[in-house]
């Protein structure tokens, strides 16, 4: 979020939290689920003594975090910005997937998450143009502590379906979508977008699921943007 920070910051209160398990945050080994990511959330904005409504963005697994924070303190929001997400729960397939990769991270550590994701997260012209963001995104990977990674990676297998909740989400909300994703298909976003009564849908080109990172000229703009349009309540 680094980009977002620099940007956006000029002229918004921006928080950009290390969520439980992550960066400068403690471990907590077991499973951490989605909601109790957002009452960590919830419990920052108390610590910060923030009593404004925010707005709240969340990319991919921090998607799934925003769609827990609205259930349980909506009331606490102004907006919702939902990055390169889904609403629906993982296939019995896909929890499969997650828990043997969960066993390899735990064995071997996060350099073979590394090796797994980095060809799903980012377009074809991320690697040809921009290896240093790349590499980046490589070394954030491998400095994940794997018991960190192993609790988010259980709570997301866990997580709920919320698609029956998108016809209820009553307040501004933007949907965002990296051209080329392959994880969150735009075809799949698109229809998360028009399930919600108020909300925009836009698609970043020359992106994969990593859309701020990746093309973050394109993205802070839609994001300016449409902050904008929420503080002016249009």
């Amino acid at each position: 979020w680094d980009a977002q920070i620099a940007q956006l910051s000029q002229r918004w209160h921006v928080i950009a939290p290390d969520l439980r398990g992550f960066g400068g945050s403690q471990v907590t080994s077991g499973t951490v689920t989605m909601q109790q990511m957002a009452a960590d959330l919830n419990a920052l904005l108390d610590a910060l003594e923030i009593e404004r409504p925010i707005v709240v963005c969340g990319l991919s697994m921090g998607g799934y975090v925003a769609f827990q924070f609205w259930r349980h303190h909506g009331s606490r929001m102004r907006g919702l910005v939902l990055c390169d997400t889904r609403a629906t729960a993982d296939t019995p397939e896909a929890v499969a997937s997650r828990l043997k990769m969960i066993e390899h991270v735990l064995r071997a550590g996060t350099e073979y998450l590394a090796e797994a994701m980095l060809p799903k997260l980012f377009a074809p012209l991320t690697f040809q143009n921009h290896p240093n963001v790349i590499h980046f995104e490589h070394q954030k990977i491998l400095s994940a502590a794997p018991e960190g990674v192993a609790a988010a990676l259980r709570g997301i297998a866990e997580r709920p379906d919320v698609s029956s909740y998108l016809p209820q989400l009553s307040l501004p909300t933007l949907v965002v979508v990296g051209q080329q994703d392959t994880i969150s298909t735009v075809d799949e976003m698109r229809g998360m977008a028009a399930a919600i009564p108020q909300a925009e849908f836009v698609v970043i080109p020359n992106s994969g699921h990593m859309t701020p990172l990746e093309n973050p000229m394109a993205f802070n703009d839609t994001i300016e943007q449409f902050l904008v349009r929420v503080e002016r309540g249009s």
